[in-house]
């Protein structure tokens, strides 16, 4: 059911500074930074050969890396994202089977601008996990 690994996100708690990290120190190609207010962020993607990494950062008090970073001050890996062909075919199968949607269950536009879902870490291996419609 899944397909490619999308991206990795990682929570920062200083977006400029990770991006120079990514682009200077390790020499990665990295976006320009982009708001995000549907789901609370702002991020910026380091682009690789084989994937992307996702630096997040909180967009508004309300926002749900905010939580994450308080307890992870420094940052941290906060996801994981595999495509999906139909995402209502994988998310119905997956509640089918027991696994929990985050939210309302229904798709989101996500930073691709294609719908995205969450599922809980708990129902996998204590990861978040985004599925987004390849």
């Amino acid at each position: 059911m899944i397909g490619k690994l999308n991206h990795v996100a990682i929570a920062v708690p200083d977006l400029a500074a990770a991006t120079a990290l990514y682009r200077d120190t390790l020499g990665a190609a990295v976006s320009q930074p982009v708001d995000v207010p549907a789901h609370g962020v702002t991020v910026v993607f380091v682009t690789l050969p084989n994937t992307k990494i996702e630096l997040l950062h909180p967009l508004g008090e309300k926002s749900p890396i905010a939580p994450f970073l308080d307890k992870n001050p420094s940052g941290g890996i906060h996801h994981i994202c595999y495509e999906v062909e139909d995402i209502l075919a994988a998310r119905d199968r997956l509640k089918a089977q027991g696994a929990r949607v985050l939210g309302d269950g229904e798709p989101k536009i996500g930073a691709h601008d294609k719908p995205v879902l969450f599922l809980h870490p708990k129902d996998f291996c204590g990861t978040l996990v985004e599925l987004e419609q390849a």
